[in-house]
């Protein structure tokens, strides 16, 4: 089987970009038609969105975004269309392509004081680009506060000026979109939040770099969008003669009676997603509840001490445990967690493991990489806080990209940093952001069954970093298919129906 081209998608930060621009100058394209085609694409999405004759107000910035901004609005006067055209700074002070397309446009150029974007049907806003790295001021954030306020539709080219590129992410005023047209691959923070949002629709415009002038074997892309192409390669296959220990056993380390449902909920998700077999190993006081709960193929052990556990771990046909969901804060549950460290067996770290081992962050890696088994830690945003405010790296990231990535370098782990922009890092700096999902996710109960997904697709030998990335995007169409109304229980099931999607492709 070939291998997929994982380079559709593949995302390029600020200086990535910058020097696929160089590559394609240096081949032989000249930079002017790269910013006309640029232009063109800006154009054809305005085009779109408004009727003939329609009133239209382009931005223009002092850089190659204003270039883009020039090419879209004689594009745009050459339709008919109404344009005016308002440039930050003066004319005189363009350089390079900019200005070679500043001299194309032979209409009149106003001053952005006193604009006025409510009396015009459509905005261009091709202010800044990606790479602005200090927040907007003066008159040009007074400008773009004017545009939030008008309710016009908003066209940005690149990216909403104001918001970083790399981080998704702005220190002031930005630009709320209702379309974003960007070129050749999306960069992080057309996916991290709240850059996600501010971009709206986001439109990605060939412009004819050519990939291969890019990506090469000797620079190989490492962050890219979430989407069955970048792991569907490593999904479990089972042949016809299979057994349900050839599928994976999962174990999941349960606490007491207080915390039944959380454990069961990881347990069920792992034998939807194709396990053969998943067991609770739980205090004996809390056996019964969990038999009496079903569903019947879920299997139930008693686990008394770390003794006991130990044993269970030991298990020659076990293939992954998870733990953390309703596991507890005391010491039985601290010991328990350094059982499963311990064991030689893929392991995901999620809920109250990760709260416990906050305080071992520094010995962390020490015990992963004693292991010889993929080991998975899953916090949310304040769990991670927990475990790695005090390191100082990983503190001081700019951006949640950042921080996941230097997390898993610190622990040796794959770091899966959950919201709605998940990101799922590994220590080789492979790094992926997620968009599948739905607000109907924020529900008691939706990691447990996160865990549990992944706990699965370990446990039928998926690649660790894969079997991440895949349990986070059919966790997020799980909640997008079910919608508002969506109760944890309901997740096991709804991705369940949608394995045939990620088999089919």
């Amino acid at each position: 089987m070939n291998r997929p081209d994982l380079t559709d998608l593949a995302l390029l930060d600020v200086a990535g970009m910058a020097r696929a621009d160089a590559a394609v100058i240096a081949a032989g394209t000249p930079g002017v038609l790269l910013m006309e085609r640029a232009g063109q694409a800006v154009a054809d999405a305005v085009a779109r969105r408004v009727r003939s004759g329609a009133s239209v107000l382009v931005l223009c910035g002092p850089g190659n975004n204003g270039g883009d901004g020039f090419v879209a609005a004689r594009l745009l006067a050459e339709r008919g269309l109404r344009v005016t055209l308002a440039l930050v700074g003066e004319r005189s002070l363009l350089a390079g392509d900019a200005a070679t397309m500043a001299q194309r446009w032979t209409g009149a150029i106003v001053q952005i004081a006193g604009l006025q974007p409510q009396r015009y049907d459509i905005v261009v806003d091709a202010l800044f680009g990606a790479g602005l790295n200090r927040p907007l001021e003066g008159e040009v954030a007074a400008l773009v506060a004017a545009v939030n306020a008008s309710g016009r539709p908003v066209v940005a080219v690149d990216v909403p000026s104001g918001l970083s590129g790399d981080t998704g992410r702005s220190a002031g005023e930005v630009v709320r979109a209702a379309q974003t047209v960007t070129f050749f691959r999306l960069k992080p923070g057309h996916l991290l939040q709240p850059g996600r949002a501010l971009c709206g629709t986001v439109t990605l415009a060939d412009i004819g770099i050519v990939p291969e002038l890019v990506f090469s074997a000797g620079r190989p892309p490492t962050t890219f969008r979430n989407a069955p192409a970048l792991w569907r390669e490593g999904w479990p296959s089972h042949a016809v003669d299979t057994h349900k220990y050839r599928r994976g056993a999962v174990l999941v380390v349960a606490g007491g009676l207080s915390g039944v449902g959380a454990p069961r909920l990881g347990a069920r998700a792992a034998l939807r997603i194709g396990a053969g077999l998943a067991t609770i190993a739980c205090h004996p006081e809390a056996l019964a509840a969990h038999a009496a709960r079903g569903p019947d193929a879920l299997m139930q052990r008693a686990a008394a001490d770390t003794a006991a556990l130990g044993r269970l771990l030991a298990e020659r046909r076990l293939s992954a445990v998870l733990i953390g969901p309703a596991l507890g804060l005391d010491a039985r549950a601290r010991d328990a967690v350094m059982a499963v460290l311990r064991a030689q067996v893929p392991v995901v770290l999620d809920a109250d493991a990760l709260t416990l081992l906050s305080a071992r962050t520094g010995s962390l890696k020490r015990y992963v990489e004693r292991r010889d088994a993929g080991c998975v830690l899953t916090p949310h945003e304040g769990e991670f806080e927990r475990i790695f405010s005090a390191v100082h790296d990983i503190a001081q990231a700019r951006s949640k990209l950042e921080r996941a990535r230097r997390a898993a370098v610190h622990t040796g782990a794959v770091i899966v940093l959950k919201g709605s922009d998940t990101v799922i890092a590994c220590p080789t700096g492979r790094a992926a952001i997620n968009t599948t999902g739905s607000p109907a996710l924020a529900t008691a109960g939706s990691g447990d069954v996160l865990g549990g997904l992944i706990a699965g697709l370990l446990a039928q030998g998926m690649p660790t970093f894969e079997a991440a990335c895949a349990a986070v995007w059919l966790h997020g169409r799980a909640g997008e298919e079910v919608g508002i109304g969506l109760i944890a229980d309901d997740l096991p099931e709804a991705a369940m129906r949608l394995l045939g999607e990620i088999v089919a492709g």
